[in-house]
């Protein structure tokens, strides 16, 4: 039984007519007429009795189009579900993200997704970043955010946004005074790292450019995320060299003052996808990632 002979037999039965089932249909008597006789002898029995004023139902044409308009409707919304999901207005976006990554773009980024395809679902997954890169590869996240990302074969990785260094600092500190602050300046001062974690971070990036510069570097507290960190300068047991969407967290008693150095100038917030995810919500979403950096550049310059 094909879809066309059930649009063709509803209106024949809703008309009882096959002139004016045709009309209805756009199409002339003699296919309409083909298709029914096709429908008939598939099913074995007779659909109408033709009469001198057009035709009347059998009981199994009553029987038929019980059933036939859920099927056609089935079938319409089977092929409309198909057509949003191409255009990547249904389907779901599984997000990786880790915590100072909350504080600035990502949640504006899924807000103005949301608003554009509300009928997309999304996920949040507090992930670090090799568990991001598993999740990718196992297909349990759809894109990552993330800084420092290393390369990998077969993940893509992408710029969302460029931040400044800062240092968190407790309020009664002597230098927050300063304009701004240097390694120089946090010689042998206790400090908070962050992330604790295997891979390659902030924490080794901190490390690295004390090495550089030749100061000490004094770990009092390593920690695994921002905000145990921030909380730690707070609480004075140290300051902390963070990222400038960290300054949203407003914590009691916590200054900010931006970082001078020739080696800690920006860091870079990433997002990474499957290479060869082609699907539409991930193509959407990129979209709108690379809109919303045009605009920040142009703001810029």
């Amino acid at each position: 039984m094909e879809l066309k002979q059930m649009r063709y037999f509803v209106a024949l039965a809703e008309e009882l007519n096959f002139g004016r089932a045709a009309d209805r249909l756009h199409i002339t008597q003699p296919p309409l007429t083909r298709n029914i006789k096709a429908l008939e002898d598939e099913l074995g029995t007779a659909l109408f009795v033709r009469t001198t004023k057009g035709a009347e139902l059998t009981d199994a044409g009553r029987a038929l189009l019980a059933e036939v308009p859920n099927i056609l409707a089935l079938s319409s919304r089977a092929s409309e579900q198909a057509q949003l999901a191409g255009q990547g207005l249904i389907g779901r976006l599984d997000v990786g993200i880790f915590s100072s990554g909350v504080l600035n773009v990502i949640p504006r980024l899924l807000a103005d997704f949301h608003t554009q395809r509300p009928t997309v679902k999304i996920g949040l997954h507090n992930m670090s970043k090799a568990e991001q890169i598993a999740a990718l590869r196992d297909r349990r996240i759809t894109i990552g955010f993330n800084r420092l990302v290393p390369q990998e074969p077969d993940i893509a990785v992408d710029w969302v946004q460029r931040e400044d260094f800062l240092v968190a600092l407790y309020d009664s500190h002597p230098l927050v005074e300063r304009k701004y602050i240097t390694l120089k300046d946090l010689d042998d001062e206790p400090m908070i790292l962050y992330p604790n974690a295997p891979v390659h971070g902030l924490a080794q990036e901190v490390a690295t450019a004390f090495r550089t510069e030749g100061y000490t570097l004094r770990v009092e507290q390593e920690v695994e995320d921002v905000v145990t960190c921030i909380a730690l300068v707070a609480s004075r047991f140290g300051l902390c060299i963070t990222t400038e969407s960290a300054a949203n967290l407003r914590l009691p008693g916590v200054v900010y003052k931006r970082l001078k150095s020739p080696i800690l100038k920006q860091i870079e917030l990433s997002c990474l996808y499957r290479m060869e995810d082609s699907s539409p919500v991930l193509l959407s979403f990129l979209e709108l990632i690379r809109q919303a950096r045009s605009k920040r550049i142009s703001v810029n310059y």
